[in-house]
């Protein structure tokens, strides 16, 4: 549901040879993300008759079985691909896209939907401090002040702009529930940074998918055990609905477009719009309220970020150049 759901392959095609301009491609990408912003919306539209990790375990299934519709003709990489690293796949789907969405979810039934949108986009801020640690990559003075900076418009926001919330370490658990997550979902990005799976975006997703799916199996048989569906009706099938099908299937196949488009690092930054969207989506259909503490927090967090992009965007270029140097001599 979120960035970064695919690793980048040596399968990507260029904008031309995948039948779009770079326009079609800003389209779909957005596209895709004002998708993803709904999906925040909808769990939290049905979060009092969706059990949390039921709503997990039926999307992912739901978008798994959808997806593997496209995904046949791979099927012959895909079954030797897990043969060979079918663990591996599954069980850094089990993190990625099974406990980060479960922990969303749940952390909607605390915190609102605008909040859950924004904090969650910290993720790339706890990929680059988790890559320092595990991958010792090593972390430069920008990309520090872009985490402080970033930080505190995630303080800025969990504390709801205010000094005595702060003082008093009053903290939604809901809100920190969500950084958890996106702690998890930084976890899965490094995993797959560490794994270097070599099979093609789509049946990999599928493989992910499943590895989610089962992940959150066990936590979908307690709540039906506790009887937390028991007053599951019209508002929680609907959330159900949106959140696997367009929400689900639908911007996986859209994100997956948008990278054949403008390549991984253009589509990967249009993540930033899911704020906006998830922000004015939740305004219009579920009349939370955006605070100034919204507006300021999510600056602050996209400085920081962009901090981080863009230092690694030129130390990216730098390690070509040097490349390019390195041949020609």
């Amino acid at each position: 549901m979120i960035a970064h759901v695919w690793p980048v392959t040596p399968t990507q095609r260029s904008a031309q040879s995948a039948g779009g301009s770079q326009a079609l491609g800003y389209v779909v990408g957005l596209t895709t993300w004002f998708l993803v912003g709904g999906v925040f919306v909808a769990a939290k539209f049905g979060v009092d008759e969706m059990p949390p990790w039921n709503l997990c375990f039926w999307r992912l299934l739901i978008a798994t079985l959808i997806l593997m519709v496209p995904a046949w003709g791979s099927r012959q990489a895909g079954v030797a691909f897990v043969r060979k690293r079918g663990l591996e796949a599954l069980v850094t789907g089990a993190v990625g896209l099974g406990l980060t969405q479960g922990l969303v979810y749940t952390a909607l039934a605390h915190t609102s939907a605008i909040n859950t949108g924004i904090i969650f986009s910290t993720a790339p801020i706890a990929t680059l401090i988790l890559a320092g640690i595990l991958l010792r990559e090593p972390v430069g003075p920008w990309q520090s002040v872009g985490s402080i900076i970033a930080f505190a418009g995630i303080v800025l926001i969990a504390v709801q702009g205010s000094l005595a919330v702060l003082l008093g370490l009053r903290l939604s658990i809901g809100d920190l529930l969500v950084f958890a997550a996106a702690v998890s979902f930084a976890t899965y990005t490094v995993l797959l940074k560490l794994a270097k799976f070599d099979l093609a975006r789509l049946p990999l997703l599928v493989v992910f998918l499943t590895g989610g799916a089962i992940a959150t199996l066990p936590g979908a048989i307690i709540e039906i055990w506790h009887g937390d569906h028991s007053n599951l009706a019209f508002k929680g099938y609907v959330a159900l609905a949106y959140a696997a099908i367009p929400g689900g299937a639908v911007m996986y196949l859209l994100y997956n477009w948008s990278v054949d488009i403008l390549g991984a690092s253009k589509a990967g930054a249009l993540v930033y719009t899911q704020m906006i969207f998830t922000a004015f989506l939740a305004w219009l259909i579920l009349g939370e309220s955006i605070a100034w503490y919204h507006v300021v927090g999510a600056g602050l967090i996209v400085i920081g970020v962009l901090f981080i992009e863009l230092r690694k965007a030129r130390a990216a270029a730098r390690t070509v150049v040097s490349g390019q140097n390195n041949r020609r001599r």
